[in-house]
């Protein structure tokens, strides 16, 4: 599992061992959250040994590191490029070499989009490396595209992590764009479980969308939000919208067509928002590089 220090690998590392598998978490620092069933290498993905030392002897690889946040990848292509292209390349050379039977890459919805900027650019091409390395290698793969994730160890590069903060510390919340802006928010514990669940065969070489299951408009989650945190929380909101974002719908470019998994049994957006909250007073903040889905 690279990038299984972070927000949503973390999750990931622990509904895989839930499910019964043993973990070997490879991350550019150490897992403030391992448990019973993962070993922990420190490394960098840019490492071609040490990357191939990890994925010897192990039948699944996960890749979810990286630079996810796409203000982060606005300002600093050329290392976007580095760990998402190249630190990919290494991880899927070592899969090869190691016969692993299943490469499963976390991807983006933006995949779709002409929005996303260079983090878009580095999910496309790593999607047509990973296509590349089955058609020519038998390399066996599942391409997750995750929407806009939310939950307990996320940092404040995650948008709902963020204004939970802005509204319990400044009992005002400010947010780009006009409000109506439409986002289908799924629990990072939700992902998670689907995320483990497309190790069945009938998961393999396939693209899959993993969202929430209502499109819901920014001002209604900011409502909610200050709902549970009380009426003296104001709001605001820009009015412009970043360029690199989507508003309504990812949707303006036709990649290779993800089929939706989606979960009848999930977190209920109020439980998971106070969840964070718990979180948030509990945990001290982190600023992970590892991969976080941003909105």
């Amino acid at each position: 599992m690279f990038g299984g220090s972070g927000f949503l690998g973390s999750h990931v590392a622990d509904a895989l061992v839930a499910a019964g598998h043993s973990v070997t978490i490879f991350d550019i620092r150490p897992s403030d959250y391992l448990r019973d069933g993962q070993t922990m290498v420190v490394g960098d993905i840019l490492d071609a040994t040490a990357v191939q030392s990890a994925v010897a002897g192990h039948d699944c690889v996960y890749n979810f590191a990286g630079i996810a946040d796409l203000d982060d990848a606005r300002t600093r292509p050329t290392e976007t490029a580095r760990l998402n292209v190249i630190g990919n390349i290494n991880i899927l050379e070592a899969a090869r070499c190691a016969d692993v039977r299943r490469f499963v890459y976390a991807s983006t919805i933006y995949v779709y989009s002409q929005k996303g900027g260079f983090y878009r650019c580095s999910k496309q091409a790593s999607e047509a490396y990973i296509e590349e390395y089955q058609r020519h290698h038998d390399l066996d793969y599942t391409i997750l595209r995750f929407g806009t994730l939310y939950g307990p160890r996320s940092t404040d590069g995650n948008s709902i992590r963020r204004y939970l903060e802005q509204g319990v510390k400044d009992r005002r919340i400010e947010c780009d764009g006009t409000g109506d802006e439409i986002r289908e928010y799924i629990h990072v514990r939700d992902a998670a479980r689907l995320a483990v669940e497309i190790l069945d065969d009938e998961y393999r070489n396939r693209h899959i969308i993993i969202t929430g299951h209502n499109p819901t408009k920014l001002r209604d989650m900011i409502n909610v939000i200050c709902e549970i945190l009380g009426d003296d929380v104001a709001t605001e909101f820009g009015g412009e919208q970043n360029p690199a974002h989507y508003t309504y719908t990812p949707y303006s470019y036709s990649p290779s067509i993800g089929d939706k998994l989606v979960s009848t049994c999930y977190v209920d957006i109020g439980q998971g928002l106070l969840e964070c909250l718990d979180d948030m007073f509990h945990r001290p903040q982190l600023n992970s590089p590892s991969t976080e889905t941003t909105d």
